[in-house]
């Protein structure tokens, strides 16, 4: 059955009408607390694993197997999703989840080698659920054809940066003041809650479309098997730009947990983290409100470079306000890359791929923060203090190179080639 989600009417858009966009509340707030996790999970395998064997570097493997899995396996819970349902994706995917993630709590606390630990984090990374392009799918139905998209778009990444607040603050207090396993037993009931709740919310989920069948296809319009989304020259490209970003997040995680432990302040890491994801919150507030007139190719480019640029300072950062006030510069730079990112989507992709192709930015950001937490882990335990600040800076700028080397895949040209129509797709996507 079709979603039933109708967009708000159409005025100037801003945050107060995309919220009155009818239906929107039903996959908003369960979507929030099913988000919690994805914040919550490589934070909490990094306290845990650091506390049993006290070791960043073995800690930043662990965490970065299950990065590394999730990235890898993102991509087909979209195409699935996309093909049979988000309901179909969710419930299992929900529920492996959180009997894998507790099963490497147990063997972490048992003192299980290290290749235990990455055995299970395998799965635990594989069947995180894609709450975050789950939704910016449901928002692409309601929205089909409004102003509000690139509303949308900001909100969304928003509500990741608030996430991005709360879970590390949550998963390090509980890590710190509770227990080292409390953080990963917290992550697994907030995935079976906020997921099964979430998946409940059938009317708004997108149409489910399958190759051969004519169920939601607009009039008129033959439909076809879907494109890959990574057929896309511009998606390949932006997936450069999000492993560039994943690098800030894991490098920052472990860094940050590295400096305050040096200084015998464990307790500040939540609170250093947490102002590095306001600066991304506060900002991605500004980019939804503002109606832009420049090309989201050209935003991309000139926020991408400011990022390279904050990023590469972290490293001489040596006192808590110093790194607290840069770390509020570098996550106010992340918003505008990331939701710039997923407009350009909106784009380039047709409608039938597009929960894949959020899928691999999302995938491709895990993948960035688990090479970075890697790389980090062992430059901290290797070399001096404060060495996993590099990691980031390496990331962005070989990122920013590549997106300046291939920016003309990210337009969209009247005149370009038509790639696929995908379900519920209306008009004619061009591509480089």
């Amino acid at each position: 059955m079709a979603p039933t989600v109708t967009p708000a009417k159409r005025t100037r858009p801003g945050y107060g009408q995309l919220l009155r966009t009818r239906g929107a509340w039903t996959f908003l707030l369960p979507g929030f607390a099913a988000r919690q996790p994805f914040a919550m999970l490589t934070i909490s395998i990094v306290l845990l694993v650091q506390h049993t064997t006290g070791s960043y570097g073995a800690a930043g493997a662990a965490a970065a197997v299950t990065g590394v899995s999730m990235a890898v396996f993102a991509p087909y819970s979209g195409r699935l999703a996309d093909r049979y349902g988000q309901r179909a994706v969710l419930v299992p995917g929900v529920l492996a989840h959180v009997l894998s993630g507790l099963a490497l709590t147990g063997l972490a606390l048992a003192d299980a080698p290290l290749w235990a630990l990455f055995a299970a984090a395998v799965p635990t990374g594989a069947s995180v659920p894609q709450i975050g392009p789950m939704v910016r799918a449901r928002w692409g139905v309601a929205l089909k054809g409004s102003p509000l998209m690139s509303t949308a778009a900001a909100f969304e990444s928003v509500t990741d940066e608030l996430t991005f607040v709360v879970g590390p603050l949550l998963a390090t207090a509980l890590c710190t003041a509770v227990d080292p396993a409390a953080g990963l037993v917290a992550e697994a009931a907030l995935t079976l809650l906020g997921g099964l709740l979430f998946a409940a919310q059938k009317r708004t989920q997108p149409a489910v479309g399958r190759p051969g069948s004519d169920e939601g296809a607009d009039a008129g319009h033959a439909r076809v098997a879907p494109v890959p989304a990574l057929r896309v020259p511009g998606v390949r490209v932006l997936i450069v730009a999000f492993l560039g970003i994943g690098s800030v997040f894991g490098g920052m995680q472990v860094s940050l947990a590295a400096f305050t432990e040096s200084i015998g302040e464990p307790g500040l890491n939540g609170v250093l983290y947490g102002v590095f994801a306001a600066g991304n919150m506060l900002s991605g507030v500004v980019c939804g409100a503002i109606a832009w007139k420049v090309a989201p190719r050209r935003r991309l480019l000139v926020g991408y470079t400011a990022l390279a640029v904050t990023a590469s300072g972290l490293w001489a950062a040596h006192s808590v306000p110093l790194l607290a006030g840069l770390g509020l510069l570098v996550g106010m730079c992340i918003a505008p890359a990331l939701i710039t990112g997923y407009t350009l989507v909106e784009n380039l992709v047709p409608a039938g791929a597009r929960t894949e192709a959020f899928t691999w930015l999302t995938g491709a950001v895990a993948l960035g923060q688990a090479a970075a937490v890697t790389v980090a882990g062992q430059a901290e335990d290797r070399l001096w203090d404060g060495a996993g600040f590099l990691v980031p800076m390496g990331g962005t700028v070989l990122a920013l190179g590549t997106l300046l080397a291939l920016r003309a895949h990210l337009s969209a040209r009247p005149g370009g080639r038509t790639v696929a129509r995908g379900v519920d797709h209306r008009s004619p996507v061009a591509v480089d």
